[in-house]
Parts: structure tokens; sequence; C-alpha cells
């Protein structure tokens, strides 16, 4: 792993990912008028829209978000990542710490900004606490920002497709808290925005502060492909040097 550059890369998408999280919650505390456009628009449109089974499966997928599915794929996550047994258990504690770290400053963005969630009314599965950022968001995009981390590290071939599931995963159980009536889309997108940030401070932190025995490094590359020119065979009536006069190409 190379320190310098991963830091550095952390630390401007922590930088990114906060200004606008800042931003966004700037908007929605000065806002006197109630939800946004865009909140009600979507709200109204997941309540016209809903029929027995799609709500069956959105229960189903936000139930992933919460309790004890999130620790459980943090924790396979470090033992993904980590080559020896002492890189598996270091990083599956941090993606643990990282996870319940993550929320106790959730929990404090929420009181401070003390939005309320949409009409109960509306709502199509329990739900407790200020709306913003969502919790269930939040928790998935951090789990699945660690799997992705671990799967980058670590997975054979096809991990694309394994990391976009991944994300997958994490967009589905936040647009499910809209789709359920229990929170406004721009609680989703506070939830992804500040799990991007908190993994980016948190990953960036421990790839600069621990020893480096207990980092999992990236696979060794493998042997060179044998249509690679730079060491594939030479050809036998290739001339040895064709700059060199007198020399003529055997017949």
């Amino acid at each position: 792993m190379n320190r310098g550059r991963f830091t550095e890369s952390a630390g401007t998408v922590a930088l990114a990912a906060w200004l606008a999280f800042a931003v966004l919650t700037a908007v929605l505390i000065s806002d006197q008028a109630g939800p946004l456009y865009l909140d009600r628009g979507l709200l109204s449109w997941s309540v016209a829209h809903r029929t027995p089974a799609a709500v069956a499966l959105a229960r189903g997928l936000t139930s992933t978000g919460t309790g004890a599915v999130p620790y459980v794929l943090a924790a396979l996550a470090g033992l993904i990542a980590g080559r020896t047994a002492r890189q598996r258990l270091t990083a599956a504690l941090l993606g643990l710490a990282c996870l319940v770290a993550g929320q106790a400053v959730r929990y404090g963005v929420m009181d401070l900004v003390a939005r309320a969630r949409p009409p109960r009314h509306d709502w199509l599965t329990q739900a407790s606490g200020w709306s913003f950022p969502s919790g269930h968001t939040t928790t998935s995009a951090l789990t699945a920002g660690l799997l992705i981390l671990a799967l980058a590290l670590r997975a054979p071939r096809g991990r694309t497709v394994l990391c976009a599931l991944v994300a997958l995963w994490a967009a589905g159980v936040g647009l499910t808290r809209v789709y359920l009536g229990v929170h406004w889309f721009t609680d989703v997108v506070g939830g992804w925005l500040f799990a991007v940030g908190w993994l980016a401070v948190f990953a960036g932190t421990a790839a600069r502060r621990l020893p480096a025995r207990h980092l999992p490094a990236p696979p060794e590359p493998g042997p060179p492909h044998p249509s690679d020119p730079a060491d594939g065979p030479v050809e036998s009536d290739a001339p040895e040097d064709p700059h060199r006069r007198g020399r003529s190409r055997p017949a």
C-alpha cells in the first residue's frame, strides 16, 4: 500500500464529501418553508407507486441496513482485506471501530440538526429519532465502503462486478427509506455524503498511523502476459541490429 498516495486521495475525497455535506446541512437548517420541493415530490411519488410486492421487497432490503448485518459485513471486509492473521484481525477491528464511531458522530449530528421526519401517516415501517442524516443509509453506505475497499485489495477477477453489487445494495437501502416514507430524500443524500466523508477520514488516518505490518497490501502482480512484446520471444530470423552496417539478413 502506497501510504502517501492513499492518504492524499482519501484526504481529497473527505474534503469534497464534508464540504457537500456542510452545504446540504446549511440549506436544510436555513429552510424555513419545510421540506424541499424535491423531497416532497419524491415522497408523493413513492406513496402513489406502492404495491404489496414492492413494499415487502423494500421492507426486506431496508432491514439489512441496521442491526447485526452491517457489523457482520464490516468484520467480513476486514477478513477479506488482510493477508496474514494479524492483518485480518486488525482490519476487522478497524472496520467495526469505523462503523461504531461513525454511528456515534451521526447521532450527534442528528441531534444538532433536529430535522423532523415525513408525516407519520405515510410511514410503512417503524422509525425513531430525528431524520437527518438517515441512519440506515449511513450504516449501509459505510459498510459498503469497507467491503469495496477490501474487494479492491483482495478480490480476484470480477471485482468490478462485486463492487458494483455492493454499491447497489447500499443505494437500495437508502432509497427504501424514502419509498417507505420514513425519510426525506435529502436525508438519504446526507447519509451517503456523511458515510463517504467519515470512511475517507478513518481509512486515511489508519493508513497513515498504523505500522506497515498491520496494513493489508495489494496483491503482487502476476506473471507477464505472453503477448507482451517487452517479454515475448525474439524471432529467430530477425536481424540482431538493423542499424549495424555490413550486416545482411540471413537467407
